[in-house]
């Protein structure tokens, strides 16, 4: 048995602290200065953690490779099976060209600029980011907004701002299911203290939206749609993730966000001239006035509906026991691992939940999608293969970072890095997103992020006396406002827009934007933390 320690480094906690934090620090240094490709530096960050864990704090070798290849597999199934099946769907609907008459049914909600950008940027962005995340919401939604006569650069910054509230759930709730496994919280806990956090941006950010679309003229016209779409959102956000299921939060939130929008008369008054003249400063696309059949129109929404209907009857009771049931323990194997206090850890054990996991029943809800869009077989097989190949560096990126998390994790340096950083004491709230801010900041993924911090705020919370669940969850809170810096999604929006090479003009724009948020997310952490908002938490 290996048994964890907390100052293996000259007795030191400080000491020990710096050298556990080495891995962390390299992939950092490798990501946000030498700007390498994340799967590099995730695979560097992994080799460091393994010398750590083996040099620095005397795990047994063959201990820390098995710790290693469990956190793969962690990354393997259930995060990326989840992200697999999500991008399937999404790219049947582009292969069918039922994802065009999703765009054109968007872009005849309204003609008012302003209204377009929280349909197209807020709504439908949130839904692609429930369903696909790892950058397309900014893509996709960044070109959507140029084909509506938007300046490529207002485009490019509406859906960087726009990909926020929705993070934390996106991709079917990859990043909680990540945080709650790599912190051993349950994931009902830390759902439902995330789904208390990020509904309050929702709030904001359409706001903010309409304000970067047509400035003060925009809020002052626009502020009630936008409102009431944040409302909506926020409302089913913290619903779906406190009594329903976390994965259907964002595509809940989405729909009902969209459907509240297009309810408010005042959204579908149609736009003065002189806005349009003033915020329309691009070529519109003569594609979006083409009408489509009634029928193909449905069949366009059907995926989205077939993901709703096939999660909501996986809540039924008895269902819901049936595929806990499904779900095997597995003694993990050459891990025998043991906390400070001596008692064996839970990454022993290794849960698999084949049937129950989010992924599964995407899978499932993708085979009925195809049956919808009349797609044989073998089509929908070789879109799957290729969404796989699509993604090839993204599952490096995602396995390696997992990998080094659970090596972190079991070989006990988190809980070195956690104790020293309990010493901030009150101040830990308030810090808690920030950290979380930063690690999306530099890798771009809320996902990573979890993975990499998750149990070092856990172990700091123990410490200080606050609540686990809470800074575990204002990690991936905070992360959220990371990512419309993160230089792959900068790179991604200019990609989209025909901006390359101008990052750092669209880094300046949301910059303020980003830190702003993150005030406020930081000072929600703090007051939940105390009684001024403790009322909040579950």
């Amino acid at each position: 048995m290996y048994v964890q320690e907390l100052e293996p480094v000259a007795d030191s906690l400080g000491l020990s602290a710096l050298v556990a934090a080495l891995p962390l620090l390299i992939v950092l240094v490798l990501l946000g200065g030498v700007r390498m490709k994340a799967h590099l530096a995730g695979l560097t960050g992994l080799l460091a953690a393994v010398l750590v864990a083996w040099l620095a704090y005397g795990m047994p070798l063959d201990q820390t490779v098995s710790s290693a290849v469990q956190g793969a597999v962690f990354g393997l199934f259930p995060i990326l099976w989840i992200v697999v099946n999500a991008l399937w769907v999404y790219r049947m609907t582009v292969r069918t060209r039922h994802f065009d008459i999703l765009r054109r049914s968007f872009g005849r909600v309204s003609d008012d600029p302003r209204i377009q950008a929280l349909v197209v940027a807020f709504c439908f962005g949130a839904l692609l980011e429930a369903l696909a995340g790892f950058g397309a919401p900014v893509a996709i939604c960044s070109v959507m907004l140029v084909a509506l006569g938007f300046d490529p650069v207002r485009a490019a910054v509406v859906s960087l701002v726009a990909n926020t509230a929705p993070v934390a759930f996106g991709a079917m709730a990859t990043p909680v299911v990540t945080l709650a496994q790599v912190t051993g919280l349950p994931l009902d806990d830390v759902a439902s203290v995330v789904g208390r956090q990020t509904p309050l941006l929702a709030l904001v950010v359409p706001l903010v939206l309409v304000y970067l679309v047509d400035g003060r003229r925009g809020l002052r016209e626009t502020w009630v749609p936008a409102l009431v779409c944040g409302v909506a959102f926020a409302v089913v956000q913290f619903a779906a993730s406190n009594y329903v299921s976390p994965q259907l939060a964002d595509i809940g939130a989405s729909l009902i966000g969209a459907a509240a929008l297009v309810a408010v008369p005042h959204a579908r008054v149609p736009a003065t001239e002189s806005v349009r003249a003033s915020v329309l400063t691009g070529s519109r696309d003569e594609e979006l006035d083409q009408e489509d059949p009634r029928r193909e129109v449905l069949r366009a929404y059907a995926p989205y509906a077939l993901i709703v209907v096939v999660f909501s009857i996986a809540q039924i009771p008895a269902v819901k026991d049936w595929l806990a049931r499904t779900t095997q323990m597995y003694d993990w194997p050459f891990l025998d691992v043991a906390g400070p206090d001596g008692k064996p850890v839970s990454g022993n054990v290794f849960s698999w939940p084949i049937v129950s996991t989010g992924g599964t029943l995407v899978l499932i809800a993708g085979v009925l999608t195809a049956v919808v869009f009349g797609m044989h077989a073998r089509v929908a097989a070789r879109e799957w293969v290729a969404t796989v190949y699509e993604l090839r560096f993204a599952i490096l990126t995602v396995t390696s970072v997992l990998a080094l998390a659970y090596v972190m994790n079991l070989s006990g340096q988190a809980g070195t890095i956690g104790h020293f950083v309990a010493a901030a004491g009150a101040g830990l709230a308030f810090l808690s997103p920030v950290l979380g801010w930063f690690g999306v900041a530099v890798s771009g993924s809320d996902t990573s992020s979890n993975a990499l911090f998750g149990a070092l705020q856990v172990t700091a919370a123990r410490e200080s006396g606050l609540s686990p669940a809470l800074l575990a969850a204002a990690n991936s809170s905070g992360g959220v406002l990371g990512k419309m810096i993160s230089p792959q999604n900068l790179t991604i929006a200019c990609a989209a827009v025909g901006l390359a090479g101008r990052e750092g003009d669209l880094l300046r724009k949301v910059l303020p934007w980003s830190l702003g948020l993150l005030l406020v997310m930081c000072l929600i952490v703090v007051g939940q933390s105390t009684p001024v908002l403790g009322w909040m938490l579950p």
